[in-house]
């Protein structure tokens, strides 16, 4: 019998009850082949494996990441709630010390789920990332946090959430925004002010394959999780970069991926996008599995792949360096560069337009962060979408000081003279929730 290095526990929930559409790329049988292949390889009979039920996220559970209007209730479906609670178990699992790392292969996704939600969007609605390491923080206590996306796509939602949250490093590295959905995520957009420097977006061209996404690990990523130096990683773990997904254009491999999850070396692994359900998931999870069990996965490979052509080619070789040299640099001076930009300012508003495309939904907001000396401020957001939906949302930050505290709940009071249909505070420092109409 296999015997796991490093003791693993996998949460599965396929959610074969829900889909977008009969027809969406995000439908039941999306995990289906997966499911088939781990038992087919027989994963459920290596030693120090484990396979764990989900925990079902309460509303508690989303507010402490998200705004929802009306309500966690009127916006989610059971689905949401289990596969939040399935990436809850995952922490659970490591901080728990049951198992060495864990890895939620969990459906529905949600690293397109920002703060604010009035539905679905990049087929997302909560960011169970972010509700799961809200959970493990509630939990286990404060930590220092790194969440390195892989998917293809940029992680809009999980950057919004952490955009000036000091105690989470977040690195993206996806198909440059200009070529793909959500069109975001050029390396300019470092963070808030009292995070700036910790959101790093690494968008790569069209073409990119194994060599490119090993070049920026080691390159970039590396360094600048060494000098962050976090108590925990988390991999968004998207799969749709693969070759064979039908909404991307790059040319990663199955044996890239693993390579890449053995390097990293996270201490848990969530599922986020991926679409080819049968060319590519089946396998792509297999090496996933195997490499955060430390096992050997150099036998998992796509019937269809020909290395010859998959290669990257020169031009992309180069501006995959380029740009993994651009982040580097901005890393390197982000604290002149958040001197220059906000410096001795007492709010920055941050402008956004926001588009649902799932449910064809446009929302317009302002963001206002207040710098503090003693924390990281308090922030709030007014926010108004095309549906004639409004909310005003104050969030008082997880170390807020007394005065930022009182802030809060003054901002949530003399927001009953806005005109909007409801009002929202996060207060993170005594993990109390406030909405009312």
């Amino acid at each position: 019998m296999m015997k796991a290095k490093n003791t693993l526990g996998l949460i599965l929930f396929p959610a074969f009850d829900w889909a977008i559409s009969p027809t969406h790329p995000e439908r039941e049988e999306r995990l289906l082949y997966t499911q088939d292949q781990l038992l087919e390889e027989g994963i459920e009979d290596v030693e120090g494996i484990h396979f764990y039920n989900p925990l079902v996220a309460t509303t508690k559970d989303i507010d402490r990441v998200h705004f929802c209007y009306p309500s966690a209730e009127s916006v989610l479906t059971q689905s949401h709630f289990i596969a939040a609670g399935g990436v809850m178990r995952a922490f659970d699992a490591v901080l728990g010390k049951e198992t060495d790392k864990a890895f939620a292969l969990v459906r529905p996704p949600g690293h397109h789920a920002q703060r604010v939600v009035y539905g679905d969007r990049g087929f997302c609605i909560v960011n169970i990332e972010a509700i799961g390491l809200a959970y493990a923080r509630k939990k286990y206590g404060d930590m220092r946090v790194a969440v390195v996306d892989t998917d293809c796509h940029h992680g809009d939602g999980t950057e919004d959430i952490y955009w000036n949250d000091p105690d989470t490093l977040f690195i993206s590295f996806h198909q440059d925004g200009r070529t793909l959905y959500p069109g975001t995520g050029p390396i300019e957009d470092l963070g808030g002010p009292s995070a700036f420097g910790y959101n790093v977006n690494i968008p790569l061209p069209p073409g990119t394959g194994d060599e490119g996404f090993q070049y920026v690990l080691e390159n970039t990523v590396f360094p600048i999780l060494e000098e962050y130096k976090p108590d925990l990683i988390i991999n968004s773990a998207g799969q749709d970069n693969h070759y064979t997904d039908p909404l991307t254009n790059m040319n990663f491999s199955a044996q890239g991926y693993a390579k890449l999850n053995s390097r990293l070396n996270p201490d848990i692994a969530v599922l986020e996008g991926g679409y080819s359900i049968q060319g590519a998931l089946p396998y792509v999870n297999t090496g996933i599995i195997l490499a955060m069990a430390g096992l050997d996965y150099s036998g998992v490979v796509e019937p269809d792949y020909h290395l010859g052509k998959w290669k990257q080619s020169q031009r992309v070789t180069e501006e995959v360096k380029r740009i993994s040299d651009d982040v580097l640099k901005l890393w390197r001076h982000k604290e002149i560069l958040r001197q220059k930009l906000f410096s001795g300012k007492p709010s920055i508003k941050r402008n956004r337009r926001i588009y649902y495309d799932t449910i064809g939904v446009s929302e317009t907001q302002v963001q206002e962060f207040r710098p503090c000396p003693n924390c990281p401020g308090v922030d709030s957001i007014q926010s108004r979408n095309d549906r004639g939906a409004s909310l005003y949302a104050i969030t008082i930050p997880r170390k807020a000081c007394p005065a930022c505290q009182q802030k809060g709940y003054d901002l949530f009071e003399q927001a009953k003279g806005l005109n909007v249909r409801k009002r929202f505070l996060q207060d993170l420092a005594q993990d109390e929730f406030l909405a009312e109409a």
